[in-house]
């Protein structure tokens, strides 16, 4: 019976899936999953699957509303009153719970998205201990009960000692073993992921709303390919400081916008706290296309080229689409960095422009 409860179970969740892989373009879209993430988790409502129960009554249910029918008849009482309230339940949704692995896992299958390859050191080795081996000596808590047992009931039944009628088993020291242990080196592939945002005016609410999502999606797809991932979040205008997670979506200011202020903080960041030796490194950078001059513009693909583009895995730029903001960042990026390999940009107008933003950050597996 447990075998058949736990095949009906997968066969389930084969079907959620499925509907997930259906209606992917428009979860990518939903804010409210943000909302319900927890630790591991995310509840996602799943239209058109039904929870099996039983349904009681006769065939004898015929006819319009209540009653019996004619063709033609018309239903309701004309005006606007359709009689007393229904006795059926309507349609349900079901929420069910998804592992963001999981999540990340149909992410990648539909958008046909290729296996992360860390680039050089692929990763950091750490040491941890594992019980593989068996000793005679060692403490009581990591006594191995099966085959302590097993060794006395064998030295019992060689030695004529067992009695069935009284099976007791009585434990001498030579019987006792006990769990062993030993270093084993395990690779760990860390990542950093470092958000840069805009903040200035031209950024408003529904741009902040476009960068959230397609944030989650990038944290997704990276944390299911690496072992350990740090995220750092710094924001611009003309300054730039790095923050907290919520500070990075919320906050908003009146100034202008110096885009470089951002790549300079970001490089001193990763100067201080990530040897590109020891870490794989995604940087992320999302406006709206706007910058105070185009000296800065220049000095921004000079930071890019020289000193972020080498040290990183990727580096990906998004435009939102702003009706404030002038939109001219992405062509300069295009025209002066349009050989590196490992920069990609993309234009997220709107939400329906996640799915395929996604698939352009990660289509080559850096």
């Amino acid at each position: 019976m447990v075998l058949k409860i736990q095949k009906d179970h997968q066969r389930f969740r084969q079907i959620v899936k499925g509907k997930i892989r259906k209606d992917l373009r428009k979860f990518l879209t939903r804010g409210e999953l943000i909302g319900k993430e927890g630790k591991h988790l995310v509840s996602i409502p799943v239209h058109g699957v039904d929870i099996p129960h039983f349904r009681y009554g006769d065939n004898n249910d015929q006819g319009v509303g209540q009653g019996d029918g004619k063709p033609g008849q018309q239903v309701g009482d004309g005006d606007g009153n359709s009689g007393m309230g229904g006795t059926e339940s309507g349609q349900h949704i079901l929420e069910v719970d998804v592992s963001l692995d999981e999540l990340a896992d149909i992410l990648g299958e539909e958008l046909q998205l290729p296996r992360i390859k860390p680039k050089g050191r692929h990763s950091i080795t750490t040491i941890k201990d594992r019980y593989s081996s068996i000793r005679q000596t060692g403490p009581e808590s990591l006594r191995h009960f099966k085959r302590t047992f097993r060794k006395a009931l064998r030295r019992m039944i060689m030695s004529g000692a067992y009695d069935p009628k009284n099976p007791a088993i009585v434990f001498e020291r030579t019987d006792k073993l006990y769990r062993s242990w030993k270093p084993v080196k395990k690779p760990d592939s860390n990542a950093v992921i470092v958000y840069m945002m805009d903040v200035s005016g031209s950024m408003g609410f529904e741009q902040k709303e476009l960068v959230r999502l397609e944030a989650f999606w990038i944290d997704a797809w990276l944390r299911r390919n690496y072992d350990g991932i740090d995220s750092r979040y710094i924001v611009h205008d003309v300054r730039a400081a790095e923050v907290d997670r919520e500070t990075f979506f919320h906050l908003r200011e009146d100034g202008g916008t110096k885009i470089s202020s951002a790549f300079k903080c970001c490089r001193e960041l990763l100067d201080k706290h990530y040897n590109p030796e020891e870490w794989n490194v995604y940087l992320f950078h999302f406006s709206d296309g706007d910058n105070s001059s185009e000296s800065d513009s220049r000095e921004c693909c000079k930071i890019l080229s020289e000193v972020l583009l080498p040290q990183a895995n990727q580096f990906g730029y998004c435009q939102v689409a702003s009706a404030y903001g002038s939109g001219h960042f992405i062509n300069v990026l295009r025209e002066h960095l349009n050989e590196e390999e490992n920069m990609v940009t993309s234009r997220v107008n709107t939400k329906d422009d996640i799915y395929d933003s996604i698939k352009e950050f990660f289509a080559k597996g850096r």
